[in-house]
């Protein structure tokens, strides 16, 4: 622009010359205001264009070029070990933070961190480092899928041409045997690195959730540090010492405005909901149907149905609800009662550590009855560390040794663990009873006690037939322990209690939607076989709801059969009328149900599949059809799959090899699904 101001000046300037003795005409106004216009446009232009180059610099001093470097937080830090978790429901958070911990007894200094906060390509930096290493705590989720928070890492892995060659690492992975892709993410991770040229310095470990991860995890740390020292050649400087992450501050005056209540995420945002919401901002959604399924049996078979109107929530069929429970307040006040605490004192636990990112374990400000409500999990037996650091507060010896005992990587003790915590079910409530010497600061129980976790229940709707609802189908967990105590699951007997109202805390479950694979194929005109079980059941009404849809509109719907199992008849065969009134209608093509109970043979889905075989292997076979399987992992799928594999074998006529690999091609080109729990 400023060459084009001089060339309009030009011209003015001549028409001014050629009448300078006469008067000022209207035009010479006219070029003259245009004149001085535009110089005054041109001035403040020019001054603009000048200071651009000295825009980069104010940015760079405004936003540092290695914000999410955690290399350089590292250094400023002095820390030397760097351990990464992929965790869904915390646990490997929890490892990451007890190996992280672990590091000063050898001299090095460790930092647990979330992949999702660091730009990981730095990797190949971590050998600027003296004595440094990588450790990788990855958690398996659904079927053999990364954790949310490890998805990006997986994504640059599987894209990444970087040179490791410099980097250190060790891989342990936390997953389930009862699964098929039991481990899968560590297995990657571990696998990958090397292909990229990093060195591994101790073996990868294969945590299993389905038998005793905890043993896994101190099996597998107490060789992983023998491991370490004799690399860096460093050695232990003395016991595992208890070493206080948190520091309490006690609020006597708070504002209560500034205390969190429960919310997770931003500060009463139960009270002013915003989009998007997720985990760390959830929608309070109104209960507004609660109802028993089940007419009979010792068992509460629940159908809930919450409003999602007006949370611009979108979900498909297939995916997961997560629901945020609150603990029982009777365990919570027992707790309160046997510590001599005052519930409701405000407080808050702050990092020792003012370099780290987690500032605090939870909300805070807080009260320790609002952590042990909400924030805490006070229902599952504590892990070792746990027991470990509680120790110290036993004035009994004897009750001080036994923690101290169960806490050790000795045979013996593990054992003491196993039968004394892990099979007897006992949680810390339980523990405090039976060791009545045993009496903890709270404000330590809080900072050693591990999350309360969302739980994930597959959605029992169809958002094309009920696009402002998200329909649960749950069980409610109750069972006596070895010690006689009665103990409840916290999510279902909390959804139990939930009563439609029309206004009021007691209806309201904070929730988010988690997408998932499990999916109806992309033509209608395919045929679907699904396989549920009991509550497995669940995600299948929010298929026949949506291929029932789909018919409505016109669509050309393929055949649509369901295997479905319960223990009896009359007690708790779930959806019976909406099941009987979709095969009426002719959209649920087949309706074979197994009645475990009803008869002297126990009869189940498999046994129905091998029944009707012909016709299985004709759907698969020539139908192209997609096969779904939602419910128990530790049995059900996995005599599900074997069947499967005889079917493929007798009329495939393949070899138990041959069969198993068909099977496992269905699965990787998602015409075999699986929506499975242990």
């Amino acid at each position: 622009l400023t060459a084009m101001g001089e060339p309009s000046m030009d011209p003015s300037i001549s028409a001014a010359d050629s009448q300078e003795d006469s008067l000022f005409s209207m035009m010479d106004v006219f070029l003259i205001s245009l004149i001085t216009g535009l110089f005054t446009y041109w001035f403040f232009f020019r001054k603009k264009k000048e200071e651009v180059p000295d825009l980069p610099k104010m940015q760079s001093v405004a936003a540092p070029v290695r914000d999410s470097s955690f290399i350089e937080k590292m250094k400023k830090t002095g820390r030397n070990i760097v351990v990464f978790y992929g965790s869904q429901t915390g646990t490997a958070e929890e490892f990451a933070n007890r190996l992280s911990k672990d590091a000063h007894r050898y001299g090095l200094r460790g930092m647990a961190a979330d992949p999702e906060e660091y730009d990981l390509s730095d990797l190949s930096r971590l050998s600027e480092i003296d004595k440094s290493l990588a450790v990788f705590c990855m958690a398996t989720y659904g079927e053999g899928d990364p954790t949310d928070n490890a998805q990006d890492f997986y994504d640059w892995l599987q894209e990444a041409d970087a040179d490791l060659s410099g980097l250190r690492f060790a891989v342990f992975g936390l997953g389930n045997k009862t699964y098929e892709h039991f481990n899968a993410m560590g297995k990657y991770v571990d696998k990958r690195l090397e292909e990229l040229g990093a060195q591994r310095i101790f073996e990868l470990g294969l945590g299993d959730d389905d038998g005793n991860l905890e043993e896994d995890f101190i099996t597998w740390r107490e060789q992983f540090w023998p491991a370490v020292c004799e690399h860096f050649g460093v050695e232990a400087t003395g016991e595992e010492s208890s070493i206080r992450q948190y520091e309490l501050v006690v609020h006597t005056d708070a504002n209560m405005n500034k205390v969190y209540t429960g919310e997770m995420g931003r500060l009463k945002s139960y009270e002013n909901q915003k989009p998007p919401f997720d985990a760390k901002n959830p929608f309070l959604a109104q209960v507004t149907e609660n109802r028993k399924l089940n007419e009979g049996g010792e068992r509460h078979l629940m159908h809930l149905e919450l409003d999602i109107s007006n949370s611009k929530i979108r979900y498909e069929s297939g995916d997961h609800v997560a629901v945020y429970p609150a603990n029982d307040s009777s365990l919570v006040n027992q707790i309160g009662e046997i510590l001599g605490t005052d519930l409701d004192t405000v407080m808050s636990l702050n990092n020792l550590d003012e370099e780290s990112n987690k500032k605090h374990p939870f909300p805070c400000p807080t009260s320790y009855r609002t952590a042990l409500t909400y924030y805490l999990d006070i229902t599952n037996p504590p892990r070792t560390n746990v027991l470990y650091e509680l120790a110290q507060y036993a004035t009994d010896s004897g009750e001080q040794e036994r923690l101290r005992k169960m806490a050790s990587s000795a045979a013996e003790g593990k054992a003491l663990y196993l039968s004394w915590v892990v099979e007897a079910r006992r949680n810390i409530l339980a523990i405090l009873q039976d060791m009545p010497s045993l009496r903890p600061p709270i404000d330590h129980l809080c900072e050693l006690l591990p999350r309360l976790q969302a739980r994930y229940y597959s959605i029992a709707s169809s958002s094309k037939v009920h696009p402002n609802s998200i329909h649960i189908c749950a069980v409610t967990v109750e069972y006596e322990t070895k010690t006689g105590r009665l103990n409840k699951g916290v999510a279902t007997n909390w959804l139990k209690n939930k009563v439609p109202a029309q206004n009021g805390s007691s209806s309201l479950v904070p929730m988010y939607v988690r997408k998932s694979q499990f999916r109806l194929p992309f033509k209608p005109s395919t045929p679907v076989i699904m396989i549920g079980p009991g509550t497995g059941i669940a995600p299948f009404i929010g298929f026949i709801q949506e291929r029932a849809w789909l018919k409505q509109q016109g669509k050309e719907v393929g055949e649509t059969v369901l295997y479905y199992g319960c223990r009896r008849e009359h007690e708790d065969y779930l959806y019976r009328e909406e099941l009987a009134r979709f095969q009426k209608e002719g959209v649920l093509t087949q309706l074979n149900v197994a009645f475990s109970r009803d008869q002297a043979e126990k009869v189940y889905v498999q046994h129905l599949l091998k029944k009707n075989k012909e016709n299985v292997w004709k759907l698969v076979n020539e139908g192209m059809a997609h096969i779904y399987v939602c419910g128990d992992a530790r049995n059900m799928a996995r005599d599900v799959q074997n069947t499967f594999y005889e079917i493929v074998s007798e009329f495939g006529n393949m070899s138990q090899p041959q069969a198993v690999d068909y099977v496992k091609k269905l699965m990787t080109k998602g015409r075999y699904s699986l929506d499975v729990w242990s």
